[in-house]
């Protein structure tokens, strides 16, 4: 049984996470796992849009922390093996936001510490009304350092900060209302849900995305003075985009665009 379960249905790539016994919790196999799937899709052009999702009762619990107990063992007590883990894990955050293909969270059940940093990471997210986020690796005296980062740059200040110290869960619909997921949804609709916002992504200019998506991050990083003169620069470039030209040329002409990728 493949611990990363994948399938492309029309330009939408669906990468299942496949250890349920475990909660897909994110081991050093299931790290690489997904690394090297988003590594095959960047060099897809065919796909314009990716589906992360978790087999069984939840969508991911974090670092596997059997698999963290043993690594212990070591003469060091384990700094060798948490710094390569955390370094690991963090590469693969940033190959979801590096990624050309936008990467929609399909979130259930739960998604805490490193599974919520994984929600938090994706460039989008949809979640069954009921699922429980959180940050509570403070509960068993980890902090959650590194999911911090990504919680802290989805929600308020002051509302990932008493996630992080607290240890408590917030359901689907709070954390709509706080920015990490786009839209709570019944769970008999999230899939289409899901589903029907990667195909409206899917669906528009894939060279046009990629270098919108890219933008994005880089820009956050910026002074608003930066950022204004960098995000002009990518509109020059995506500007003289022949498909881009083409697309403009069909608005005007009220007529579908004949995009050649």
């Amino acid at each position: 049984m493949a611990i990363l379960e994948r399938e492309v249905t029309g330009a939408v790539a669906h990468l299942r996470m496949n250890a349920p016994e475990r909660l897909n919790a994110l081991s050093d196999e299931m790290i690489a796992a997904v690394h090297g799937a988003l590594d095959d899709v960047a060099e897809d052009r065919s796909i314009r849009a990716v589906v992360l999702s978790g087999a069984g009762k939840a969508f991911c619990a974090g670092h596997d922390l059997k698999q963290m107990t043993a690594g212990r063992q070591a003469e060091d007590g384990g700094a060798a093996y948490f710094k390569d883990l955390f370094d690991r894990c963090a590469a693969m955050m940033a190959r979801v936001q590096s990624l050309p293909q936008p990467v929609i969270a399909q979130v259930h059940g739960i998604a805490t510490a490193a599974g919520c940093q994984l929600v938090a990471t994706c460039d989008l997210a949809v979640a069954a009304q009921g699922t429980r986020f959180g940050v509570n690796g403070v509960n068993i005296g980890l902090f959650c350092s590194t999911p911090m980062v990504a919680l802290s740059r989805n929600i308020p200040r002051k509302q990932a900060f008493e996630m992080l110290t607290t240890g408590e869960f917030i359901e689907a619909g709070r954390a709509a209302e706080l920015g990490l997921v786009n839209y709570a949804v019944p769970m008999d609709e999230l899939e289409s849900t899901t589903q029907n916002l990667a195909a409206q992504i899917a669906d528009k200019l894939g060279s046009a995305v990629k270098i919108g998506k890219q933008a994005f991050y880089n820009q956050l990083q910026m002074p608003i003075d930066q950022a204004y003169a960098y995000t002009g620069d990518v509109m020059v470039q995506n500007m003289l985009d022949r498909d881009t030209a083409e697309g403009i040329d069909a608005f005007i002409e009220k007529r579908p665009p004949n995009w050649t990728q």
